[in-house]
Parts: structure tokens; sequence; C-alpha cells
């Protein structure tokens, strides 16, 4: 492998950039939900979401394959439960269908992601 393109850090992981990036999506579309779900669904999804770049990262940084898959299923966890609140979120009419269907689909893509990065690291 090219060391241009080598892994030194959690920002070098594809996995990170774009769960950082759905983060960010995240955070946009929770700033529309309705105030008194500030302490409720808003923070439980901005969290969850946060979790699983955070999650990427710590287990990167531990540099052991069994603790880097474990953290990897961490986040995978937060990712369903990322999942779960914005199904709800669209059920109580807090985010559009075509906002919905967005946000689904970087969900799945960071799960895929997820996916082959724990099925690579042969734990």
């Amino acid at each position: 492998m090219d060391d241009s393109k080598s892994i030194k850090s959690h920002p070098d992981l594809i996995a990170w950039q774009k769960a950082m990036a759905l983060t960010v999506d995240i955070y946009t579309t929770t700033k529309s939900f309705p105030r008194d779900e500030a302490y409720g669904l808003t923070s439980q999804t901005r969290r969850a979401a946060a979790s699983i770049a955070a999650n990427i990262a710590e287990g990167q940084g531990r540099r052991l394959k069994g603790e880097f898959h474990q953290f990897l299923g961490n986040a995978r966890g937060s990712l369903l439960e990322l999942d779960t609140h914005i199904e709800l979120a669209a059920r109580v009419g807090y985010i559009s269908e075509q906002n919905h269907n967005n946000l689904q689909e970087k969900i799945n893509e960071v799960g895929r992601i997820l996916n082959g990065l724990m099925r690579s690291l042969n734990c």
C-alpha cells in the first residue's frame, strides 16, 4: 500500500469520515425538532450519532484488533440506536419522508462500511 494512503489515525478511516458526515446531517436535521424535545429525542438522537464516530476513533486508537473490533461493535450499536430514533422522528412527523429516506441511505452506508471493517479484522 502507498504510504500516502495508509491509515495513520482515525480520520483516515472511511467509516469515521462517513460517520462524521452523518452526525453533521443529524445535528442539522434535529435543529427543527420541537423545543420540548430538546432533552428527549433531540438529545438522544444527537448522542447516538456522535457516539458512532467516537467509538470508531477510540477503537482505532487502541491499536489491538480485538479491542478495535469491540469498539466497532459499539459503533454499530449506536448506529442501530440512531436508526430507531430517526424512524420514530419520521413516524411522529418531525422529519419529512425525503429527509428520512436520505438519512436512512446514509445510515445503511455507514452500517455496510462498519460491517466490512469488522470482517476485515478477522476476530
